[in-house]
């Protein structure tokens, strides 16, 4: 069932997650919620929002501009700018709604609901992706670049010098994040460059920083099945996990790449991600000299920029039975969701800060980074 040739491809894609009920991801331990931030006290009036409740639902209406402009600019939506109001006026209504009463749409009231609200608003009045056009443009841009930083990482003789590499190429490509206001103005204004974002990351330490642990695992362990659960599109997917995922396939090991179902910001789906992968292939079926045929591609059930690992794919639940390492890369799923969770196997949490709200908790500087591991927690 691993990726290899054309005809596991098209099997691949037809199957989809979309009509199966969602299953609780098998790795999971103890006791677990996906919310790293708590937004309220048991103690708090639950009919009055609480501060950070008010925080939180400040930086969503903050962002309706921009998605707003995005929506305007979709052209495989007739009346889009039309439309675009429409979304901007009611996703606005909501969050305010939910400052009067923040029961009003839903409990409980968190980063989740958020984002599951504003997706629900877009598609109600007819947009299905209004990211398209610029993932397009960034997944190109990024694929023109891929040899040359798989090169410069194979230049690096010493393993824990070459995998230090690879996490700062993890961090790069984080910052390609449209879900950030200061991100998607500064990409509209100036554009982004990979190799400036490597060489501008905020100096170590970082606010949690197990790189250290990371490397030494790194030299002792070869974890046979990899479960990453990846972020957006372009550079991030393209820069910053693949040249990683292909030393991981060089050690040996089989890897699995759980991609969002349907379209959310800039993530990459599961459909642009296979897509991705024939493109950076060659003839043999390999990444520049390193063979796929341990790599599957895998539709992970999300839909949102952030993830409830109590609601993924049988199809990834299944391919968890016996993998040993699982990896949360990104904001979303990383850190403001699963910061916390324990698992039943080793894991690492990979992100980078690009919310005020999110550096106030952790007590860190904006762009500062999280890689955050842990070995198995129990059977």
């Amino acid at each position: 069932m691993y990726i290899s040739e054309e005809e596991e491809e098209e099997a691949i894609i037809e199957k989809s997650s979309t009509s199966s009920e969602l299953v609780e991801f098998p790795l999971l331990n103890e006791e677990y919620r996906a919310c790293t931030i708590p937004w309220r006290d048991p103690s708090d009036d639950p009919s009055v929002p609480a501060p950070t409740e008010l925080s939180w639902i400040n930086l969503l209406l903050n962002t309706i501009p921009s998605y707003k402009e995005r929506a305007e600019t979709d052209s495989s939506v007739p009346d889009a700018a039309n439309r675009a109001e429409i979304f901007a006026k009611r996703y606005a209504e909501i969050l305010e709604d939910l400052k009067k009463d923040p029961a009003s749409h839903g409990v409980p009231l968190d980063i989740r609901l958020l984002c599951r609200l504003r997706e629900q608003v877009l598609r109600e009045v007819g947009f299905r992706d209004i990211f398209k056009k610029v993932k397009e443009e960034e997944n190109l841009k990024a694929i023109s670049l891929f040899e040359n930083v798989v090169r410069l990482n194979d230049a690096i003789e010493d393993e824990g010098e070459r995998l230090e590499n690879l996490v700062r190429g993890i961090f790069a490509g984080n910052v390609f994040d449209l879900g950030s206001i200061e991100l998607a103005e500064a990409f509209s204004r100036d554009g982004m460059s990979f190799s400036s974002a490597c060489e501008k990351l905020v100096a170590r330490p970082w606010i949690i920083d197990d790189l250290d642990t990371f490397k030494m695992k790194w030299r002792k362990k070869k974890w046979k099945k990899v479960i990453i659960f990846v972020d957006n599109s372009g550079a991030d997917i393209i820069l910053g996990i693949l040249p990683f995922v292909r030393e991981l396939l060089r050690r040996g090991s089989k890897v699995v790449l759980a991609a969002n179902d349907l379209p959310s910001i800039n993530d990459v789906t599961y459909l642009e991600l296979i897509e991705i992968i024939s493109k950076l292939r060659d003839e043999e079926g390999c990444l520049i000299g390193v063979s796929t045929s341990n790599l599957l591609i895998a539709n992970s059930g999300n839909d949102l920029p952030v993830i409830d690992l109590t609601r993924v794919s049988q199809e990834v639940a299944y391919h968890a039975s016996d993998a040993d390492l699982v990896i949360l890369e990104g904001m979303g799923r990383g850190i403001e969701t699963n910061l916390y969770a324990q698992f039943k196997c080793d894991s690492l949490k990979i992100g980078m800060v690009k919310h005020v709200e999110v550096a106030e908790f952790l007590g860190s500087r904006m762009y500062d980074c999280v890689i955050k591991y842990n070995e198995a927690t129990g059977s």
